[in-house]
C-alpha cells in the first residue's frame, strides 16, 4: 500500500521551515548543512517565482516592453524592463522556466554575469531558446558573462592579472585564503561553490566560441563580438568579461 504524505508537511513553506530547523541543530553534518542552504535559496527563489506566476499563470505578463534586462540586480539600464528573480526588478521570475514575455515582442535583450549562474544544459540552453523566441525579428541578445579562455590562459602558474582577478572578483568576500594557486583561481571562476548565502553557485564556464555554439544553436542567424559600451553594461564587469550579441 502506498502512502500519500499529508499535504500540509509537503508544502514549499513547510519545507522551508523544516530546513530551517535543521540547520539549527547542532548535529547537522557540514554536507548535509551545505545542501539544506542550497536548498534554503531554492526554495525562495521558488516561493518568489510561485507569487508571479500566480498572477500571470498562462506564462506571460500583460506587459510588452522592447527593451529588457534579465537578472541585473541593482543594476539598472535606462529604458530596460530588468526581470529578476532577486529585488530589486521591475518583475520578480526565475527565467529558467520561461521568459514570461510575448512572441516576438522584444527589440533587445541584455544579461550580463548572469548565465553563469544557471545549470546547463538545461537551463542554459531552455533560455536560449526563449530569447530567441521572445525577440522580434532582427532583435538583439547582448550577452556577458566572465571569459574562461582568460583564465585559463595564464595557467598554470599564474601572471599579475591573476592577482588583479582575485582582487576584483574575491577582494570583497572571505575566500581569500584559499585561493592558493591559480588552479584554485579556475575553479573558483568555474564552479564558485563557496558556502556563502550573499553569493550563488558558478555551474558553467563560457568563451566566445561557446557562447557563438549556444546561440547558434538556438536559432539566431548571427553571433558576434560586443564592443563594451557602458551605457548598458556595468564598467566594473568589462575586465575579464567577454560579451557577444546575437541577431534573431
Amino acid at each position: 500500500m502506498t502512502v500519500q504524505p499529508d499535504a500540509e508537511t509537503t508544502t514549499p513553506d513547510r519545507l522551508a521551515q523544516q530546513i530551517a530547523e535543521l540547520l539549527r541543530q547542532p548535529t547537522t553534518t557540514h554536507g548535509l548543512a551545505r545542501a539544506l542552504r542550497a536548498a534554503e535559496k531554492e526554495l525562495e527563489l521558488h516561493l518568489t517565482h510561485l507569487a508571479s506566476h500566480k498572477a500571470w499563470p498562462n506564462g506571460r505578463i500583460d506587459d510588452t516592453p522592447r527593451k529588457v534586462q534579465i537578472g541585473g540586480g541593482a543594476h539598472r539600464i535606462d529604458g530596460f524592463f530588468n526581470i529578476d528573480v532577486v529585488p530589486p526588478a521591475d518583475l520578480l521570475w526565475d527565467v529558467r522556466e520561461g521568459i514570461p514575455l510575448h512572441d516576438g515582442s522584444v527589440d533587445e535583450l541584455f544579461s550580463e554575469h548572469f548565465l553563469e549562474h544557471v545549470d546547463y544544459p538545461r537551463s542554459a540552453k531552455h533560455y536560449a531558446l526563449e530569447a530567441h523566441r521572445v525577440l522580434a525579428p532582427a532583435g538583439r541578445l547582448i550577452t556577458g558573462v566572465p571569459d574562461a579562455a582568460f583564465v585559463l590562459s595564464q595557467y598554470p602558474d599564474g601572471t599579475p592579472d591573476s592577482e588583479r582577478m582575485i582582487e576584483k572578483w574575491y577582494g570583497k568576500r572571505d575566500c581569500l585564503a584559499h585561493i592558493n594557486t591559480h588552479l584554485d583561481l579556475i575553479n573558483y571562476v568555474f564552479r564558485d561553490q563557496d558556502d556563502d548565502p550573499t553569493y550563488h553557485p558558478h555551474y558553467w564556464a563560457y568563451d566566445y566560441r561557446k557562447l557563438v555554439q549556444l546561440f547558434t544553436e538556438a536559432g539566431f542567424a548571427t553571433v558576434e563580438p560586443w564592443a563594451f559600451d557602458p551605457r548598458l553594461a556595468n564598467p566594473k564587469r568589462e575586465w575579464g568579461s567577454v560579451y557577444v550579441i546575437a541577431t534573431k
